[in-house]
């Protein structure tokens, strides 16, 4: 039987940022607005030459600073320090609504049938007009959640609307890398084991920059990390040998591979 979260989990959110302090200023402002307020605010500072670490501070987020370039190095500093129950995750560029930590907190506390649910995910809209804000980020978000679902063998964490057992980061935490070269949302991903799962759902969306559909030297950057993070999961497990661990325990378990 899945484990029970707290009755009423705090939540640390954690934002790595770089260079970011425009964008950082109206994530936190709607962190400021949230129904339920975090425990605590960490910003990780990836060596910014701005006034980003400054811009933390001054909104009373804790400030931590992390000198291994790129978001997994900075993202796992923000865990590691991390006290709430529950870990949520954004980026600078993310603006959540008001319930949104209640709503990350409300998804791990709902029942699970078998497997245990110690992330949960969600959806995410390109501050775009209408209707392109909703065609560019399906085609955007599903293209990733297909191709990389297909991959793992259940929903993959996106990091601009995450959360995560702090107990279950714990325990995989060793297992992820620090490298600038990966995603850390999708290495981090290939850590959910057969009996554990991601929990997809819609009331933790968030709005996000269109940034991420620029095409150029970061779309570069974004398929070259892809292949790496893919191909240091396939070198410990096998798309296929993934898939048969699942269903093999799923079928012990009288439900489906989910």
């Amino acid at each position: 039987m899945p484990s029970p979260v707290a009755a009423h989990p705090t939540c640390s959110v954690v934002v790595p940022v770089k260079d970011d302090a425009a964008e950082l200023r109206g994530l936190l402002e709607a962190l400021a607005r949230q129904a339920v307020p975090a425990l605590e605010i960490i910003v990780v500072d990836n060596g910014s030459l701005d006034d980003s670490a400054l811009v933390a501070a001054q909104a009373g987020c804790r400030v931590l600073r992390e000198s291994r370039p790129g978001i997994a190095a900075a993202a796992s500093t923000g865990y590691d320090a991390a006290r709430g129950d529950l870990i949520l995750r954004c980026d600078a560029d993310s603006r959540p609504g008001p319930t949104w930590v209640a709503a990350h907190r409300a998804a791990h506390q709902a029942p699970a049938r078998h497997r245990e649910v110690v992330a949960v995910t969600g959806p995410a809209r390109f501050r775009l007009p209408f209707p392109l804000d909703i065609v560019t980020s399906a085609l955007y978000l599903g293209g990733y959640i297909v191709a990389t679902g297909a991959a793992l063998g259940h929903v993959p964490l996106f990091g601009t609307t995450m959360s995560m057992r702090r107990t279950w980061w714990q325990g995989v935490r060793g297992g992820v890398s620090a490298s600038a070269e990966v995603h850390d949302d999708m290495d981090l991903s290939f850590q959910v084991r057969p009996h554990e799962t991601v929990r997809f759902v819609r009331t933790v969306a968030v709005d996000m920059s269109p940034r991420a559909m620029r095409w150029g030297s970061l779309a570069d950057v974004r398929f070259r990390r892809a292949f790496t993070t893919l191909a240091r999961a396939w070198a410990d497990e096998k798309p296929w040998e993934r898939w048969e661990h699942r269903l093999r325990h799923g079928r012990a378990l009288g439900q489906d591979s989910r």
